[in-house]
């Protein structure tokens, strides 16, 4: 596994200790599963951006890309 250095403020670790302590797991395990619910939360959002993103256009999607692709070689 990779390894990073990540600037944290003071609280914030105080705040780590206290979880990892009542939760009984490593300061790197709390961070890890913080990271990995924002990852998941954020990816998410991006396909959420997409749908629909043809809903405003002035063309219906199909017959756009249908005529785009009538210009490639048969």
């Amino acid at each position: 596994m990779p390894r990073t250095i990540v600037d944290i403020p003071s609280e914030q670790v105080l705040e780590l200790d206290r979880l990892r302590a009542k939760q009984h797991v490593s300061r790197a395990t709390l961070i890890r599963e913080a990271i990995a619910t924002y990852l998941t939360s954020h990816h998410a959002g991006l396909a959420e951006e997409a749908f629909g993103i043809w809903r405003d256009k002035p063309v219906e999607a199909l017959s756009y890309e249908r005529e785009l692709r009538s210009e490639w070689p048969s």
